[in-house]
């Protein structure tokens, strides 16, 4: 038996988003919680896999849900997206995150991926492989952009900062950091953080 836990801001997304999950029948939904709450649920009911919902436009793969998927013996965490980027869609894979669907799939389509995660596979929808297909055949420097959070680390690189003081000035983990630090370089293919601020200068990002 699964055991799961849904998360959502929305009262009225965590109560649909338990009702599919309640149809499974290898799915215990434990508890339900919102984003800003994942933490404490996660002590309290310990789940194999969490089901997020996100709402709105999102540029990047939520701070809460990164960090979650860092951290040790993290539950296996599956996406909705209501307006779901490709771009950061393979950017929450590398991250750790197990599954990432559009917000309109359905119950079908949620169950399977909430089995494949707790079985410890990787679930991407059909329409984002091209995307990413694309995104690997091409060289990184062609095809990547920077996220507005991580021009903002690539700044504070520049200013020589380290990953504990750029997770206090944002107001993030430090695995967070570490993971924006490996996108930026993997982005301007850059093989040290120097190299990545050169790399940053030279294409305007960092203002010096």
């Amino acid at each position: 038996m699964i055991r799961l836990l849904v998360a959502a801001s929305s009262a009225i997304a965590r109560a649909g988003l338990q009702s599919v999950a309640a149809a499974g029948s290898d799915v215990e939904v434990v508890g339900a919680a919102g984003l800003a709450d994942l933490n404490a649920a996660l002590d309290r009911w310990q789940p194999d896999v969490v089901l997020a919902a996100l709402d709105g436009h999102q540029d990047e793969p939520p701070e809460e849900l990164m960090s979650l998927a860092a951290r040790d013996g993290a539950p296996a965490i599956v996406v909705l997206a209501a307006d779901l980027q490709p771009a950061w869609a393979a950017d929450a894979l590398r991250s750790g995150i197990r599954a990432v669907l559009p917000g309109d799939v359905g119950p079908r389509e949620i169950l399977a991926a909430v089995a494949a995660a707790a079985a410890g596979l990787v679930v991407m929808h059909p329409q984002d492989l091209p995307a990413l297909a694309a995104e690997r055949a091409l060289p990184a420097a062609q095809t990547q952009t920077l996220s507005p959070r991580e021009i903002e680390v690539l700044g504070m690189l520049a200013e020589g900062h380290g990953n504990k003081t750029i997770a206090w000035k944002l107001g993030i983990s430090e695995h967070t950091v570490k993971f924006h630090v490996a996108s930026i370089l993997s982005k301007l293919n850059a093989g040290t953080r120097t190299e990545a601020v050169t790399q940053g200068i030279r294409r305007g990002l960092i203002l010096i």
